[in-house]
């Protein structure tokens, strides 16, 4: 499809801001020095990597995000702009942003304004100017940790600094769902004929989901975080959908709880990121944090029912300490790791053989990323419709 002819292709030249300095700081002392990019002023988090060369907007809008300091390591970002379509939700989530050479001027028939500029309106303080590789290869070998990103009258000499960061809260231990989700529920409904109703528990949930689900002929009500299993049947759900979401899966009791309701209910269950580690604790599996994560659009994983490896997008810091090598017996019915990612062998599915309930690790709705993985979206209609769970890719 040939996009439409833009007025302009390129954005006339903003003016040029004052070069602030800017110093990033780990827990661990390493200090990395650069100039403010966005906001100025400073902003804490838990420094992690992400591989994506693409998709920078979706994932500065990605709620499981929240209280975190993203490094791109795509060395240029913010050649496209931003536009007003590519959001994940209404708002930019990331703590902070660290690039090592944004693009002086956008260009895309899309953009309405530059990274920077949108950075700077919502107020992301972030650090541009740096090596982003150097950093990366630190947090591979030392493992994610929090951050400080300090510019203009936020600048003090670096022991001040580091003494601030390490003040700072864990991600380990963090309950956050309830901060990103929504608070009141609303129905994003089927594209042409509906065909089946879906319970969206809202964990921070990104907006292609829904919209996935709703161009398979699903009408999804999403609900906020505390909703009860009362709540969650009151819609008279086909299936019940558990999102993505920031935090750490050991805090998530309430979401456990919600999920066992809807095994011990037999309704179609399908769970992705977050809500693979709530199925993973609601079958009695334990989790635990990942060294630094994987976050990207290129993750190899092997679906284990079919043999085949897809190009996928991830976004986790958190992980499902399941068995590899055997079908587990859990109270409710047997259970075995459906996906497993290549590069270190996390688990990145589960499959319940006695109840209608399956989950990911990754994103299938791969907003930017590869779209390998779209066909899970299928499997689900498939559970909801008593069918053989499908084994080949889908659109």
């Amino acid at each position: 499809m040939t996009a439409p002819a833009p007025t302009t292709t390129r954005q006339p030249r903003a003016a040029r801001r004052e070069r602030v300095p800017a110093v990033l700081v780990l827990e661990d002392g390493r200090t990395f020095r650069g100039q403010a990019y966005g906001a100025t002023g400073e902003t804490f988090g838990e420094a992690v990597f992400n591989t994506g060369m693409s998709g920078y907007q979706e994932t500065l809008t990605d709620p499981s995000y929240h209280r975190q300091v993203v490094v791109m390591t795509a060395p240029q970002i913010g050649n496209t702009g931003v536009n007003d379509e590519d959001p994940e939700s209404a708002r930019i989530w990331v703590a902070g942003y660290v690039v090592r050479d944004p693009a002086r001027i956008p260009s895309n028939w899309r953009s309405r304004r530059s990274l920077d500029e949108e950075l700077l309106a919502q107020g992301i303080v972030g650090i541009s100017g740096i090596d982003t590789r150097a950093l990366t290869r630190h947090l591979r070998e030392r493992g994610a940790m929090r951050v400080g990103i300090f510019s203009g009258p936020a600048l003090a000499e670096d022991a001040a600094l580091l003494a601030r960061v390490q003040q700072a809260p864990e991600m380990k231990g963090a309950d956050l769902s309830a901060e990103v989700a929504t608070t009141e529920a609303y129905v994003v409904p089927a594209v042409g004929t509906k065909r089946f109703t879906v319970a969206a528990v809202d964990l921070g949930i990104k907006a292609m989901t829904p919209q996935r689900m709703a161009e398979r002929g699903i009408e999804v009500h999403v609900l906020p975080a505390d909703s009860t299993v009362e709540d969650v049947y009151a819609v008279n759900p086909d299936g019940v959908f558990f999102s993505n979401g920031p935090g750490d899966p050991a805090t998530a009791d309430h979401a456990v709880a919600v999920m066992r309701g809807v095994l011990e209910r037999r309704t179609p269950l399908f769970g992705i990121c977050f809500g693979n580690q709530i199925l993973g604790r609601a079958l009695g599996f334990g989790t635990y944090k990942l060294k630094y994560g994987h976050r990207g659009i290129n993750q190899p994983v092997q679906d284990r029912t079919t043999g085949k490896v897809e190009v996928t997008a991830h976004n986790h810091g958190f992980a499902v300490e399941a068995p590899l090598d055997k079908v587990s017996d859990t109270p409710y019915g047997r259970v075995e790791v459906s996906h497993v990612c290549l590069n270190d062998n996390v688990v990145e599915g589960l499959q319940c053989l006695d109840t209608p309930a399956f989950s990911v690790q990754y994103h299938p709705e791969a907003a930017a990323g590869p779209h390998d993985a779209a066909y899970l979206f299928d499997r689900f209609v498939d559970l909801m419709a008593g069918a053989p769970a499908r084994t080949t890719t889908g659109s």
